[in-house]
């Protein structure tokens, strides 16, 4: 696994586009961090986004054709429909997404188009592993409360029944999706002596499952999650993978982290199991039409809510800008891509 350490920017000298006197036109959609921007600058004709407004599809394939982009640098919250594909200029090659997940980008349109789109995996693992276990955590022990009640002026001193959560250790953590996060969290987990269970399409080999247990089907996992944690992409299928039905399996007082992507999850089902007190806790990370999160989960004393900070260190948000330059930087140079999706 990659760390974000051990991912360098290219020098100008390093990418053959930089060398030529007519330099590639490249759209970055939002603004990115200083040293990436600044190596978008040095190797492309960049167009930057400095006030971070958030666009349209529409209007990045406006921006695009303006400057007559030969690649786009774009991200998470950038919704890149069939209709905005279609509008991209033709000088447009590749989509470089500044996320692991594509599931804004209508990837068969993309395709029909002839376009190369690429994403950074690996080198947000650990940080988004650490949010998983800041969620677990502050979800048991209550975090959200003690703070708001600090703040609002509200702590009259300690008392022996205050604020009392979950202990963590020796509970047993169902993790959806063994990937590389997947099995970062499990790691961090163990050291909080929870055990592991997990589901995925495919066992892992006895070197990386390290003694968790293995459930072919998630369904039957989910009578041993005393803690959920979802850690897989968001597509048509997974849509509100989890629902009523399935939260229905969970032992009561289970608790909820999602890193994922908000639409695995049924809002509507989750805030009713939390009201009841099926789910004892919820951390959550992101949420289904963010910012617009459902109204519902604000309320509630026994959610831990993040805004979507999952990959959010200086180290971690370089390290995928340089790998997205690098995914440009290949192709703009006639080599494939090494990080393509589509």
């Amino acid at each position: 696994m990659t760390s974000p350490a051990d991912v360098q920017p290219a020098t100008q000298s390093d990418n053959p586009a930089s060398r030529s006197s007519a330099r590639p036109a490249l759209l970055l959609t939002r603004r990115l961090p200083d040293a990436v921007e600044a190596r978008a600058s040095c190797d492309y004709r960049a167009l930057l986004n400095p006030e971070d407004r958030a666009f349209t599809g529409a209007e990045i394939a406006a921006r695009a054709t303006e400057i007559g982009a030969d690649a786009v640098l774009c991200c998470a919250g950038d919704r890149l429909d069939a209709a905005a594909i279609a509008a991209l200029p033709r000088s447009v090659r590749v989509l470089a997404t500044f996320s692991v997940g594509t599931d804004h980008i209508d990837l068969e349109a993309a395709r029909a188009r002839g376009l190369t789109v690429t994403n950074t995996p690996d080198v947000l693992t650990d940080a988004t592993a650490d949010i998983a276990l800041l969620l677990l955590l502050g979800a048991a022990r209550r975090a959200s409360e003690g703070e708001r009640m600090i703040r609002a002026n509200a702590w009259t001193g300690w008392t022996p029944t205050q604020l009392m959560g979950t202990h963590v250790g020796g509970k047993r953590l169902g993790i959806v999706g063994m990937g590389r996060i997947g099995q970062a969290v499990a790691a961090r987990a163990r050291a909080f002596g929870l055990t592991i269970h997990y589901s995925n399409r495919r066992r892992l080999p006895a070197e990386l499952e390290l003694g968790a247990t293995y459930h072919a089907d998630p369904e039957e996992m989910l009578a041993a999650c005393d803690v959920l944690s979802l850690h897989f992409p968001a597509t048509a299928e997974t849509r509100h993978w989890l629902n009523a039905g399935r939260i229905a399996r969970l032992p009561p007082g289970a608790i909820l982290i999602n890193t994922a992507r908000g639409s695995v999850v049924d809002d509507g089902a989750v805030i009713d199991a939390l009201k009841s007190g099926r789910l004892a806790a919820a951390g959550l990370d992101v949420f289904e039409n963010e910012p617009n999160l459902h109204p519902g989960y604000r309320d509630l004393p026994n959610t831990f809510l993040l805004p979507h900070l999952g990959s959010a260190t200086v180290e971690t948000r370089n390290a995928m800008g340089f790998k997205a330059l690098d995914n440009v930087d290949a192709v703009m140079a006639g080599r494939p891509a090494p990080d393509r999706v589509v």
